[in-house]
């Protein structure tokens, strides 16, 4: 059997960069080993496989090169950018199905949005023992925090823990430990590790960050638009970050840079967040296509 696989380039920064995504339409009979094995051969971060659903507009099912994964921000932009193209989805509202329940998209203009939960927090002050793992498995220390600031557990649908930094600098120069960041991501039901700081390259901007996840195979995430949501919750929760719109810099600090930018629209109710749309632009790039 053959199959096409599309890669889309997510959260383009203008006409620049952006995280490649396998996507694959008309998936409905394919089984969840073929699946994977697809994923494998594609060998990005995440490749999603699109089916028919008798409870949103479309299923999602998302897979990393060595596991499967409930939720994708960079692959749903580019699935629903890639709909949008070929005239499967039209401005305004759509839904997907996934793993843990149905989740409303947003189309709008030329950017693709998902929406996300209200954040749950679980701070680690309370095990210093596990902090000094974290901080030595990231290759950082307490010294490189951000003033009166830890780094914290927070899900939007999907969980990270969340690391403030006190500059670029800090940043750019991290070198985890990969086997000690999946052990910990076990420990703690993580998708994986947001570090940032607040200096971005362009005004505007919030913050310039950089993402671990080894537990699903991927040493470096380009552009994490499920890890952008906790950030973005952390920035205007714990941070007091104004606005209601946060754009969020990943991808400049990896080697080579390859600049994202992701946007997320908080929805706010007497100042608390009651839930997130995160997304971007994206370009399609070219097609594979593979036997199985």
């Amino acid at each position: 059997m053959r199959v096409q696989v599309r890669i889309v380039n997510a959260f383009v920064d203008g006409k620049q960069g952006g995280n490649p995504a396998g996507v694959v339409l008309q998936a409905d009979g394919l089984d969840a080993q073929q699946k994977q094995a697809i994923a494998a051969q594609v060998g990005v971060s995440e490749t999603a496989f699109v089916s028919s659903s008798s409870s949103a507009a479309f299923k999602l099912e998302f897979f990393t090169p060595n596991r499967q994964i409930a939720h994708c921000g960079h692959a749903t932009v580019a699935t629903f950018s890639l709909l949008r193209q070929l005239g499967q989805v039209d401005e305004g509202w759509s839904s997907k199905e996934t793993l843990d329940g149905n989740r409303d998209i947003l189309i709008q203009a030329d950017m693709a949005f998902m929406e996300q939960r209200a954040p749950e927090y679980c701070d680690l002050d309370d095990d210093p023992a596990l902090l000094a793992d974290i901080l030595a498995a990231l290759g950082t220390d307490p010294g490189h925090l951000l003033p009166g600031l830890r780094p914290v557990r927070v899900s939007t649908g999907g969980a990270f823990v969340v690391a403030p930094l006190v500059d670029e600098a800090q940043v750019h120069v991290l070198q985890p430990d990969q086997a000690a960041l999946a052990r910990i991501s076990e420990q703690l039901e993580l998708i994986g590790f947001y570090v940032f700081s607040p200096q971005a390259r362009k005004p505007g901007r919030a913050a310039g960050a950089r993402m671990f996840a080894p537990r699903y195979g991927i040493a470096e995430e380009a552009a994490t638009g499920m890890a952008a949501g906790p950030l973005a919750c952390f920035l205007h929760d714990r941070m007091q970050v104004p606005g209601a719109r946060l754009l969020i810099e990943q991808g400049y600090l990896m080697q080579p840079p390859s600049p994202r930018v992701i946007t997320v629209d908080l929805q706010l109710a007497d100042g608390r967040i009651e839930r997130l749309l995160a997304g971007g632009r994206a370009q399609t790039m070219h097609e594979l296509s593979l036997e199985i």
